[in-house]
């Protein structure tokens, strides 16, 4: 599923500014689906193109009018096709696993770094699980709460591999960093 159909799933909540779904990429989307302003408005801007969803610029004072966009019925139609789909990608990308299959080109401090700023990372969606569930779960449809489950699965294993394993990181030789071998 691209930005764009994400977009339209988020707009069914109601209408919305690029900022607004910005913040929801932030917040609930953030520990599956990263998307940031350089496409979240270019897909908006080809999703208004397309009449799958609507515009409407609302002035502001002092401020570049707000353009607020709402799903069309044809936009509605376009989602609902792309749910469908019986077989979705489940891609992992991860910079910190991209690392880590150099450490041992890295010196042991810098990798006790990487390894502790990812479980800082951990800890800080841990919290915004909890804050989720005392807050705003309550009227969350069931695929969002089955979402929420995964990810804090998914980052509970993440936790726990981590300090199981890390030994084989930390006692691995990087002399060869400091040699050039």
């Amino acid at each position: 599923m691209d930005v764009k159909t994400v977009c339209l799933g988020m707009l069914t909540d109601g209408p919305a500014s690029g900022y607004d779904l910005k913040k929801q990429f932030e917040s609930s989307f953030a520990h599956f689906f990263a998307a940031g302003y350089g496409s979240i408005y270019p897909a908006l801007s080809s999703l208004s193109a397309s009449g799958l969803v609507e515009c409407e610029e609302v002035p502001q004072e002092g401020k570049p009018d707000r353009k607020v966009y709402e799903i069309t019925d044809e936009g509605r139609q376009f989602l609902l096709k792309a749910l469908e789909n019986p077989s979705p990608c489940h891609k992992v990308r991860s910079e910190f696993l991209a690392t880590m299959c150099f450490a041992h080109l890295m010196r042991p401090e810098d990798i006790q770094t990487v390894i502790n700023n990812r479980l800082e990372d951990i800890a800080r969606y841990q919290e915004m699980f909890r804050q989720f569930e005392s807050e705003e779960m309550c009227d969350w449809p069931e695929g969002m709460k089955f979402v929420l489950g995964f990810g804090k699965a998914i980052a509970g294993t993440m936790q726990t591999y981590i300090n199981e394993n890390r030994h084989l990181l930390a006692d691995e030789p990087s002399a060869k960093v400091a040699t050039g071998q």
